[in-house]
Formats: C-alpha cells, sequence, structure tokens
C-alpha cells in the first residue's frame, strides 16, 4: 500500500528507519515521513482517485500503514466543501469556501490523525498508547485505540469540552483530569511513558509522526474536490498547528508529483488572542515561539501556549507568504452567531475563528475580497454548547397562543 521510505528531520535532515518506533529526532525537532514519491507518480495520478472509496484511506499510498490489515477505520474523510456566498458577502469575500470536519467520526478532524496514527501504532506492535488532550484528540485517539484493541490513557485539564470527557471514558479510556493546561498534562503523561519502561507509546501531538499524515489528507481532498486547483487562501485555527503543518507537506507533496502547479496558496495561522504565541513570534519576524503565560480563550481546542511544532508552522507561514493573525473571543463568538444566521451551520468556535481572521484581514487590506479562500471548520457546533446564550428564553404554558 505505501510508497514510506524513511523518516525525516526538518531541522537537523537526520534521517530515521521508518520500520522503528520513534517520537522526536535526537535534536529535539518532530519527525516527518518521507515517499518514494517517484514511485507513486508511476502508480497513480489525480484520476486515480475518482473511484476509489470516499475517506481519506483513498490516498494510500502517501498513507504510512503498509498492510491493510492494520487499518483503524470509522470512515474519516472527505469532508465536504461548502460555498459560503451567503456569509461571505456579509464580510466581502464572495468566494469563501468551508471545509466543515464536523462530520467526520468523533466530530472533530482529529479523527484523521487517530485513524493513521492508531493504524500505524498497531502496524508497529504498539499496545498502549498515552497523550495529553484538549479534549477532541483525546476523544478521538481512545475511540480509534478501542477500535484497534489497544488500550488508551488520556490527560485532560478539566476545563475541557465535557463531551469530550464522556467520549474517553465510553471507549474505555484511563482518563485523568488535570487542574491546568495541556502543558500540565503533558508532563503528567511524559512522566507515565517513562515510568513504563517502553511499554507504553507516547502519541503527544508531533511526538508521533503519523497522525501528521491523518491531517494532510485535509489538503489533498481540498485540492481534489477544487478539481485538482489551488483555492488563493487557507486559513486554518492553529494550536498544536498539525492540521496547517500537515497541509503545507500536503501541497509540497502535490507540487512534487506535477498533480498541481502554480502558486502555493497564502496559509494563514488563526489564534485566539488569549493565547497566541504563533502570532507574536510572526510579527516579531522569529522562527520560534516563546511559551505564552496565562493562556485562556473560549476556543479551548487552540489554547497551546508552547507549540512544539512552532519552527514548522512559522516555516509554513513564511514559504507561502502567509500570516498569523489573532482575534478576541468576542469576535469569536460574534462570526460563530452570524454564520450560523447566514449559512445555518454551527461551527465550533476554532472554526469561528477562522472566520474573525478573515474579517480582520480583510479590514486590513491584505485580503482584497476577490480570492478564492478555504476557512476549516475543525469540529462540530454541537459539541460546544456554551456558545449559544439561551438563558431568558420563556417557557409558554400548554396552549399559549404565539
Amino acid at each position: 500500500m505505501t510508497n514510506l521510505t524513511h523518516l525525516e528531520c526538518p531541522r537537523c535532515v537526520a534521517q530515521r528507519d521508518a520500520s522503528v518506533l520513534a517520537n522526536l529526532c535526537d535534536c529535539g525537532s518532530p519527525l516527518l515521513a518521507r515517499y518514494d514519491l517517484e514511485a507513486v507518480r508511476r502508480s497513480v495520478g489525480p484520476a486515480t482517485f475518482a473511484g476509489r472509496s470516499a475517506d481519506l484511506w483513498r490516498y494510500r499510498e502517501l498513507l504510512p500503514v503498509d498492510d491493510a490489515a492494520h487499518i483503524t477505520t470509522l470512515g474519516e474523510g472527505w469532508t465536504p466543501l461548502l460555498p459560503a456566498a451567503a456569509y461571505g458577502r456579509l464580510i466581502g469575500v464572495p468566494g469563501l469556501l468551508m471545509k466543515d470536519e464536523g462530520l467526520i467520526p468523533t466530530g472533530s478532524f482529529k479523527a484523521r490523525g487517530a485513524a493513521v496514527g492508531v493504524s500505524r501504532a498497531r502496524e508497529l506492535g504498539v499496545r498502549h498508547v498515552a497523550m495529553p488532550t484538549n479534549g477532541n484528540a483525546g476523544a478521538a485517539w481512545a475511540t480509534y485505540a478501542a477500535r484497534a484493541g489497544l488500550r488508551s490513557t488520556i490527560a485532560m485539564p478539566v476545563d475541557a469540552p465535557v463531551i469530550t470527557r464522556n467520549e474517553c471514558l465510553a471507549a474505555g479510556a484511563d482518563l485523568h483530569l488535570v487542574d491546568g493546561l495541556i502543558g500540565d498534562a503533558g508532563a503528567m503523561i511524559g512522566a507515565f511513558v517513562r515510568a513504563s519502561n517502553g511499554s507504553v507509546f507516547d502519541a503527544s501531538t508531533l511526538k508521533e509522526p503519523y497522525r501528521l499524515e491523518g491531517k494532510k489528507t485535509m489538503g489533498y481532498e481540498v485540492i481534489e474536490q477544487l478539481g485538482w486547483r489551488m483555492p488563493d487562501v487557507i486559513v486554518y485555527p492553529t494550536g498544536g498547528g498539525v492540521g496547517l503543518i500537515g497541509i503545507h507537506k500536503a501541497l509540497q507533496e502535490m507540487l512534487e508529483l506535477g498533480w498541481i502547479s502554480g502558486t502555493m496558496p497564502r496559509l494563514v495561522a488563526a489564534q485566539a488572542s488569549g493565547c497566541a504565541p504563533i502570532v507574536r513570534a510572526f510579527e516579531a519576524g522569529a522562527t520560534k515561539a516563546e511559551p505564552w503565560a496565562d493562556a485562556s480563550t473560549i476556543a479551548f481546542g487552540i489554547t497551546v501556549p508552547t507549540p512544539l511544532g512552532d519552527e514548522l508552522i512559522l516555516a509554513a507561514l513564511a514559504d507561502t507568504n502567509g500570516i498569523a493573525v489573532a482575534v478576541d473571543d468576542g469576535e469569536i463568538l460574534h462570526d460563530l452567531a452570524a454564520y450560523a444566521r447566514s449559512e445555518g451551520l454551527l461551527l465550533c468556535p476554532e472554526g469561528a475563528a477562522c472566520l474573525s481572521a478573515v474579517r480582520k484581514l480583510v479590514a486590513s487590506g491584505w485580503l482584497d475580497g476577490s480570492e478564492s479562500v478555504v476557512v476549516l471548520n475543525t469540529g462540530a457546533g454541537i459539541k460546544y454548547p456554551g456558545t449559544i446564550n439561551t438563558e431568558g428564553l420563556p417557557v409558554l404554558p400548554r396552549g399559549a397562543t404565539l
């Protein structure tokens, strides 16, 4: 199935054997999966995929699982790319498109990373995975681990969305709630893994190289759904940044394969002003981000004060002439409600943050309104019931007249 050849460090260019379980490079950088793209080019092309199943495994030659027997799937991928003309006109971008990841299993794009990450871990002999999470990733990895017959240990901030806590427990995960942020949960998971003497695999964000491969399929899907054309701009809610890094990797692979040509879409990292380490680093012209103190935002999924992939995120923005934008919680809630009224879809707050970023970029002149802009809604809005205020609604007696 796969054309995976090796793992490579983007920082020091060291290569690792992909058949051996790996976390970070010795230099501390995440590792990236590399493929024999010439072999891919000889075996498949854009026309090949049209006859395949409507899930992310349609791109199997560019995914790391070698034996189909190890694939753990719930039908993830191939989410719709929806025109958002009504809301787009409202903010001055009539060419706005929304890729809705809320329709994926477990209700968020995290299922992509879990499907591929769990499948590859299973293939390499892992029996127990552990990770910190802001909610949705833990729910997804617990779900796919259960389906694969693996154990899972999850540490989650106590303020994470309650539904994600329930999902972990329903899937049989060993769940631990933490009075702190994801970094505090990560420290606990790290200690737990070290104490396991190799029996537990650390599946933390970018500490294993394969969840990124699942998430890069968003990039492949966007391009295929546009008829193998590139949009002008792609806006992504950025916490740990794996989705943005993955989309950038997919674009690079497709360009090298010759499946697309021209200028890469400008990538936009949307962050909340209550936790914006990438924005601060971007505006300073830095190649690394400093930790963000006292992080807090309604967009809980992007509350990542110290993203491990900071260098890769900033490199992707630089490579595509992109930008990083911070938006306030008030703006997020405003655009979440405005989009629902205009388009009928309740977004997750992280997806709404992308809309607020687009609105800001139009106001600043960075977008002139003529562009084709793809925004990622990374999760189902119904997982965040607190974003809609229902207080004060009257309760009518039976038989009342409306």
